[in-house]
């Protein structure tokens, strides 16, 4: 059974209720210290544009977008962009959040190497994402009739899904390294604020841990189904 094989129950499974845990602690994280103001009273926003400025980086722009825990950085416009709970909040998790999207618009200037290898692929692994399991299931059901190389062709195309979410892990980690240096370092936040700050950030890298965790999963579960055909 397709839904049902060894692999989904081995690998996938585990490996989405790890995401799941990940994603829970974040919702977590984020309640706890969304509602913990720091006593500089200086908003996301504030603390994103004097971060930049201080970087060299006044060309960034910092704006408000739509959703929420939506924060990030657009290289391709030099944008900062952060959500209204961060942008117009004082909380140690907006705090933390702004400076992690500064730690990325840092790295992008000093042309740091795994983003600049995760910006490359982004087409290969958007493509890795979208074709890899409607190929492979179309050599899965018909294997035996010459179009089972397009079991090999979707394993192919996945790994450069799973190659972007590996690179993703030491990007993400140093953004929120960043973060903290400059938060610390500024002395935007305490020591006892920026524990907060810091469980904020460590809570939403848990997730890539996770992505990367369900990608590796998937693949595992191709090779065991190939082999099994």
């Amino acid at each position: 059974m397709w839904f049902f094989d060894t692999g989904m129950i081995i690998f996938v499974i585990p490996a989405m209720i790890f995401a799941m845990y990940a994603q829970s602690k974040v919702r977590s994280a984020y309640g706890r210290y969304s509602r913990v103001h720091s006593s500089s009273s200086m908003t996301g926003a504030q603390v994103a544009r004097t971060l930049l400025n201080q970087a060299g980086l006044e060309e960034v722009k910092v704006v408000q977008t739509q959703g929420q825990l939506t924060d990030h950085y657009d290289p391709r416009q030099k944008v900062v962009r952060l959500s209204p709970q961060v942008y117009g909040d004082s909380s140690l998790a907006a705090l933390g959040i702004a400076a992690h999207e500064v730690g990325h618009a840092i790295q992008h200037d000093t042309d740091y190497l795994p983003l600049g290898i995760r910006n490359s692929i982004v087409p290969l692994a958007s493509l890795g994402s979208r074709a890899a399991f409607p190929l492979f299931f179309i050599g899965f059901i018909f294997s035996g009739s010459g179009l089972e190389i397009l079991m090999d062709i979707g394993i192919a195309v996945f790994l450069f899904a799973v190659l972007f979410q590996a690179i993703t892990l030491p990007v993400e980690f140093n953004a929120s390294n960043r973060a903290i240096a400059i938060l610390e370092g500024g002395g935007y936040l305490n020591s006892q604020e920026l524990n907060g700050a810091k469980q904020v950030l460590s809570a939403a890298a848990l997730t890539y841990v996770a992505a990367l965790a369900v990608a590796f999963a998937q693949l595992f579960r191709l090779l065991l189904l190939r082999d099994r055909r």
